[in-house]
């Protein structure tokens, strides 16, 4: 067998070992389905996390919830003491 190609030949392919390998991961990939949130999911998911965050941060440090906390912890330490 000769490494030179005659005119109108075709290399034959090359195998590799990964290639079994490969097409049996990708069956596997395709029979579970989307088991998962992909890249775009996690991404408006964390979007909408960091808008709750500051959603509740705003309620959280407003003036009306300090002043509910701060009454709410007083009557705890005057029925403690």
């Amino acid at each position: 067998m000769s490494d030179v190609l005659m005119p109108g030949e075709v290399p034959a392919p090359v195998r590799s070992p990964w290639r079994g390998a490969v097409r049996h991961r990708w069956a596997r990939v395709l029979a579970r389905g989307q088991a998962g949130m992909c890249t775009a999911v996690y991404a408006v998911g964390t979007v909408a996390a960091c808008a709750f965050a500051a959603v509740l941060y705003r309620v959280v440090t407003g003036g009306s919830v300090v002043t509910a906390l701060g009454h709410l912890v007083q009557r705890a330490l005057e029925t403690l003491s």
